[in-house]
């Protein structure tokens, strides 16, 4: 199942694509400037965006050769992806998004990775980077152990075997064997592989010096949204995989069950107001140490509860139907 016929083999740089006017020309670019040796080719998965993606992407093509377009009508992420992967041509799958740029070494190093440690997957540092206050603040809390937990891909760490990694540089024969993305799947659709990947023998390959730059929600409605079906779609994996349960999952909705039973009971009982008033001024602590300007210290703790609460909220609040529900 070796991909390495060849030192440099061709590799095919996947993303499903839907609604990426503001960032799509930059991500596409930073592919295309990249140092790689061997073949490339950059496959867009085009939904039905209701911006100027598809003009864009039309552009990119006339620019350059190596960029193609498949067509994805329900705009959904893994059947986007599989539709790009049933059309790449190379033994080497890169999945990029359309908000997220890479360093022009990036796909050389992950190659060169995959090489010396014989893993399916490699991948390594979610690095979000914000441009409006807002955004600089999400930012902060995904690249902090208090806004997202002990998560390698966020916060860094050594080198080594991982459960996932950040969308990922894949041996292509493995990545079929294991059945491709489950296009059932709305979010979690990378983990949910990952495990399918680990179950058939394959090494997952976290690497800090893997970085790319990702671009986070913009809006609080935008980012409850986002982590509401990140919980919801975690809790899916859970059931369908139940040797996927990693506890440091159950905090969110854990600590949701306390918050809630401490605002209701505290209407009886003022005492019992403690847990909850306890867990906002730790994250309005939090903030004022993780913040890096006065502007972030104000709206971190908006931004961390919302990350704690809805994710957890999404994962309490997931049916056990969804996968069905949303084929």
């Amino acid at each position: 199942m070796s991909a390495f016929t060849s030192e440099w083999p061709g590799v095919s740089v996947v993303l499903p694509i839907l609604n990426e006017e503001r960032h799509l020309q930059d991500a596409i670019t930073a592919i295309l400037k990249a140092d790689y040796p061997g073949e490339l080719e950059v496959i867009l998965a085009l939904g039905p965006s209701k911006d100027r993606t598809d003009e864009i992407a039309a552009q990119l093509v006339k620019m350059d050769a190596r960029v193609k377009l498949v067509a994805s009508p329900t705009g959904r992420t893994a059947t986007g992806l599989n539709a790009a992967i049933a059309q790449s041509a190379y033994p080497i799958i890169t999945r990029i998004d359309g908000h997220a740029e890479i360093t022009t070494h990036y796909i050389r190093d992950a190659v060169s990775i995959m090489k010396s440690t014989g893993a399916v997957n490699v991948g390594g540092i979610m690095a979000a980077v914000g441009t409006t206050l807002f955004e600089r603040a999400v930012a902060t809390a995904m690249r902090s152990p208090l806004g997202v937990g002990a998560s390698r891909f966020h916060t860094g760490g050594v080198a080594g075997p991982a459960d996932t990694v950040y969308l990922g540089t894949f041996n292509k024969a493995a990545l079929l064997a294991a059945g491709g993305y489950d296009e059932r799947y709305t979010r979690a659709q990378d983990w949910e592989l990952n495990f399918r990947l680990r179950k058939n023998g394959g090494v997952i390959w976290f690497d800090p010096s893997l970085v790319v730059t990702y671009r986070p929600r913009s809006t609080v409605k935008a980012l409850a949204k986002q982590y509401f079906q990140y919980g919801r779609w975690r809790h899916a994996v859970s059931r369908s995989h139940k040797g996927s349960v990693n506890y440091r999952y159950l905090a969110p909705p854990t600590a949701d069950l306390i918050i809630f039973t401490s605002l209701i009971g505290g209407i009886f009982n003022p005492l019992l107001f403690i847990p909850a008033g306890g867990y906002f001024l730790a994250i309005m602590a939090g903030a004022l140490a993780i913040g890096k300007s006065f502007g972030e210290k104000l709206i971190l703790p908006v931004v961390l509860a919302t990350m704690h609460i809805v994710w957890g909220l999404g994962y309490l609040t997931s049916p056990p139907g969804l996968i069905t529900e949303e084929e």
